[in-house]
This record gives C-alpha cells, structure tokens and sequence, in this order.
C-alpha cells in the first residue's frame, strides 16, 4: 500500500460551476455577529468542502468580497451561496418561514450534547454560531428550537467559532448521507 499524497486531479473534485448545481446538504450555517474575517473565510471554507446548502452572515459580519476573508476561503465565497441580514433575528424569522428547523451552538441550561442529537431526514435545519467572546446573542438562543452543545473535557470555556462550526457541520454531514 502506498502512501502517496492525492494530487487535486485523484480526488475528482467538481468545477466550481458543477458545485454550485450539485446537490447540498439540507443545512444552512448562521453567523450571528462574528467579527474575524479569518473565522468568516474558513466558514466558508468548511461550507464548501461539506456542501453546505447556504451560509447566512448576520450583524457585524463581513461579507465578500473581501481579501481578508479569501485568505483562508481560498475562493469557497465563490463557490458557496450566502446572504446577509442586517440582524441575526431576521435571518432566523426568514429561516423558519423557509421551513428549517432552528438550531443555536451555545452552552445553555438544557443544551443538547451534539453527539445526542440526531437531525431528522427530510428537515432542514438552520445553526447558528455567535461572536468570538459573546457567543450567541440570548434573543437568538431564547428564540431557537433547540440548543446544541460540544462537550468539552479541557480547561478553556470554548472552541474558536470556525472550529465549533466544523465540528458542527461535520455533525451534520455524517447524519444526512
């Protein structure tokens, strides 16, 4: 068996014209006021490479095109449909109204462990991930359907928010394949 790195040509990658027809995960990722741009670009990054259906940016945070966000999308902004609304609670009300069933990625009290939760086959479902040290903003978790959280073992309170949204996507992605 050899262990030869893949070049790009081995792992059959679609064009970005053929990705953004191919079906999506019934999964849209909500960024509720994050703040990094690096955060914001690999987001988009971790979008792209699951198929995520959308990326919804809210608040305060940027949107493309911008050099700081390309950085570590490396062109997934492209490739990635997104929108923006100017609060994190009017993407959610348009959300619902979409159909998607509303998840926050916040430590509360009667949170979820993200292990336990399995998604429905058939739903779309809609998380949100919030500011870098706020987290997501209470209004927003008080108004979702159900909280979700990583268990964690270390001594930090939190991941960094591109990590959790990975995390999270991943999640997703393993459960509705």
């Amino acid at each position: 068996m050899s262990n030869r790195k893949k070049t790009v040509w081995d792992m059959h990658r679609l064009s970005a014209e053929q990705f953004r027809t191919a079906p999506k995960m019934p999964l849209t990722v909500v960024l509720d006021n994050v703040r990094s741009l690096n955060n914001i670009g690999s987001i988009f990054r971790t979008c792209d490479a699951f198929a995520v259906s959308e990326l919804v940016l809210c608040g305060i945070s940027q949107t493309p095109p911008s050099a700081e966000i390309h950085k570590t999308a490396l062109g997934a902004e492209e490739t990635v449909a997104w929108r923006y609304f100017d609060t994190t609670a009017r993407a959610i009300e348009a959300l619902r109204a979409e159909g998607c069933v509303i998840c926050c990625l916040e430590q509360v009290e009667g949170s979820v462990a993200l292990e336990d939760f399995v998604p429905e086959p058939g739903r779309r479902y809609a998380f949100v991930a919030g500011h870098e040290v706020n987290g997501v903003d209470q209004a927003v978790v008080d108004s979702a359907d159900v909280c979700l959280e990583i268990p964690q073992r270390g001594t930090k309170h939190s991941l960094n928010v591109a990590v959790s949204a990975a995390i999270t996507i991943w999640h997703f992605f393993n459960h509705t394949l």
